[in-house]
């Protein structure tokens, strides 16, 4: 159990946001931090710190007309901490290639592969085949519907049919090196982890995987290391000082 850091950009900043939020045609979020760094600024921090495994995740869609400022900074980031960092957000065959070479250690894909609701295989092993398995994470992000959890993409906006249960990850690690799970309906909120997703991930053997999610004291991460039995990664975003939270950074760093 680790911690992985994140930058996430919007807009070309770096922000802290409500999960699910974002209003794509009106390039509006609901925002609990923007800060006045560039993402190079966080990715250098991360660096000197020497944790690695962290996500940059762009949070515009590539039609977005502040898609370039986004990825700009996404590229500077990777840029700033080569080998240090994983990135999302519209990946795709034909850049993915592009960020590896730019610095990132693994592209993270959802939508790419949770496509019209479903999970398209084709596309996962052609991803899979042209970058290989140990550069890309596959985003397992869900919201609660109806007591299941189902797969949300397109920065969490859209819904899959796609369950988020054991077997899923099962049949995906083949295609894969880790699975990020954003815990969508309390990210961004601090208020406490998602148990059943904790719970689900902890159950799991043989995998690398990271939750992130409402995570906003000490006392949550201590209840994720039951949960989860040890031995899942987390990310902590609006709750650490360093975007405006209460949590110290550097005590976060050294939790296991």
């Amino acid at each position: 159990m680790r911690f992985r850091p994140c930058i996430d950009i919007h807009n070309g900043s770096v922000k802290q946001i409500v999960g699910g939020s974002i209003k794509e045609a009106e390039g509006k979020v609901v925002e609990n931090f923007v800060s006045e760094q560039d993402a190079a600024f966080y990715a250098n921090m991360y660096k000197e710190m020497g944790i690695s495994g962290g996500h940059i995740v762009i949070l515009n869609d590539i039609n977005s007309p502040y898609y370039d400022l986004t990825k700009e900074q996404a590229l500077l980031a990777l840029e700033t901490y080569r080998g240090g960092m994983q990135v999302g957000g519209s990946i795709d065959p034909k850049n993915a290639i592009g960020y590896l070479d730019a610095g990132a250690s693994h592209v993270i894909i959802t939508s790419y592969v949770f496509h019209n609701g479903i999970i398209n295989m084709d596309n996962l092993k052609f991803l899979t085949n042209r970058v290989g398995k140990e550069r890309i994470v596959l985003d397992l992000s869900c919201r609660k519907v109806d007591g299941k959890f189902l797969v949300a993409t397109n920065r969490w906006q859209t819904l899959t049919n796609v369950e988020v249960n054991e077997q899923l990850f099962y049949d995906l690690e083949q295609y894969c090196d880790e699975f990020l799970i954003h815990a969508v309906d309390v990210e961004g909120k601090a208020s406490g982890i998602e148990e059943d997703v904790a719970s689900l991930l902890g159950r799991l053997e043989g995998m690398k995987v990271t939750y992130a999610g409402g995570i906003s004291s000490f006392e949550d991460l201590d209840k994720l290391k039951k949960i989860g039995n040890g031995k899942v990664d987390f990310t902590v975003g609006s709750a650490l000082d360093i975007f405006g939270g209460n949590m110290d950074f550097k005590k976060v760093c050294a939790y296991k």
